[in-house]
């Protein structure tokens, strides 16, 4: 099956806002084979509504758009699908209710303009919408299906996770499908594909390899498709092992998740926790480990020393290292790393101290120059990072190859305790 995604939204064009719907749409559907054959934005407009309809039609079996379903003028979506299918808007009472609900539960006014939010497509199914007002919409005309979503995210996921992929794992009910992902640290993407291209070359038709890359982690995902349920999950099991094997010193977890929670269950099974003494990521360290449900078993607190007096007030960074080395050296990333870990009792900590960007460089110590320290139960780890002048890339480089020194501790702890 052939699939486009279509987002509607003046906001998007202008970058207002990054569109992260189609990536997340595109991830779900790879379970079910679905091949994205585009993704277009557009803006609000008639014209550009009904002539991308066309020729997504003419592309795709599957159409997918978000985006403009809302009451106000400029969202125009439903009134130009009308006239695209050759239909009406109608009332939906069931819908109505839903909204009327809403409003008075939050003891707001219902205007007539938000009795638009229950007109749908005369032709539609409707795709009822439990987490807002807009409900989405699938129609089915001329062997295509369009489904059309809210663009508020959160609402458009439940869409999705409750109706559309229910109804696409229906469309071959017998054909199973099955995903085996290994998280791999610490190797960028061109080596990994040279370290297991023999292994990639036997793979066969039904198993593809994917690889998903972050800015210092890697997901290789497997994924196999057969009527033989029993077959493809042996098969896949199989070519996981002879993957694992290869890149076992790369290897974090095998199995699907990020490199936040799979610290934060590491920590936890040793009943170690952790801070963190922030300066040049400025706290996004902390945030990413916070984010984690589960995360205060192990995770006491940071700091942001951003100042060199902080540095010395909450870490006892000590004045002459500062004089003689700088901010941005090793000896006080180690100095930061041990001091966060002996003022707040922990068993490991992070530091982070560099020049972000994009100015703050000299010929010495350049923009993107960055020392990351992580100290453990005996040893204190360092890791020197030479970046570009991009400062939000910068940080977040920093953020994850933190968290990738900081399991390679635990890796070495490991391995000496044993």
């Amino acid at each position: 099956m052939k699939a486009e995604i279509i987002t509607i939204g003046d906001e998007i064009l202008i970058g207002q806002i990054i569109d992260t719907n189609s990536g997340w749409i595109a991830k779900q559907l790879l379970q079910f084979e679905v091949d994205i054959v585009q993704m277009t934005s557009i803006p609000d407009t008639e014209e550009a509504i009904s002539t991308t309809l066309k020729e997504a039609s003419a592309r795709a079996d599957l159409i997918l758009i978000t985006g403009g379903l809302g009451p106000t003028k400029d969202d125009v979506t439903k009134k130009t699908a009308a006239a695209y299918f050759g239909t009406t808007l109608i009332r939906d009472e069931h819908v109505l209710r839903h909204v009327t609900n809403i409003f008075e539960s939050r003891n707001l006014k219902m205007l007539d303009i938000n009795l638009q939010q229950a007109d749908v497509l005369a032709n539609c199914e409707v795709l009822f919408n439990d987490y807002g007002t807009a409900p989405g919409m699938l129609v089915h005309q001329n062997q295509k299906k369009f489904i059309f979503m809210p663009g508020v995210p959160f609402e458009m996921k439940f869409l999705m996770e409750k109706h559309v992929l229910p109804l696409l794992a229906k469309q071959d009910p017998d054909l199973f499908i099955c995903h085996e992902t290994i998280l791999v640290g610490g190797i960028g993407e061109s080596y990994l594909a040279e370290e297991i291209k023999d292994i990639e070359s036997e793979l066969p038709s039904s198993i593809k390899l994917a690889y998903l890359p972050t800015l210092a982690f890697i997901r290789l995902r497997l994924s196999g498709k057969s009527r033989n349920k029993s077959d493809i999950m042996l098969q896949v099991a199989l070519f996981k092992t002879k993957l694992l094997h290869r890149l076992q010193q790369y290897v974090i977890a095998d199995y699907d998740t990020s490199i936040e929670p799979y610290l934060i269950k590491e920590l936890g099974r040793r009943g170690a926790t952790l801070t963190t003494a922030e300066s040049c990521t400025g706290g996004s360290l902390a945030a990413s480990i916070t984010a984690v449900a589960g995360s205060s078993a192990i995770f006491l607190g940071g700091t942001i020393p951003y100042s060199n007096a902080l540095k010395q007030q909450l870490l006892n960074v000590k004045e002459e290292t500062l004089i003689q080395y700088g901010a941005v050296s090793e000896q006080t990333a180690i100095e930061m790393a041990s001091g966060s870990k002996k003022a707040f009792s922990s068993d490991y900590a992070i530091a982070t101290t560099g020049i972000a960007g994009p100015g703050g460089g000299t010929i010495e110590k350049p923009v993107g120059t960055i020392w990351v320290a992580v100290a453990g139960k005996k040893e204190i780890l360092t890791k020197k990072f030479q970046f570009n002048n991009e400062r939000l890339i910068n940080i977040e480089r920093t953020r994850m190859n933190a968290l990738l020194l900081l399991w390679k501790l635990l890796v070495k702890e490991k391995e000496q305790d044993t």
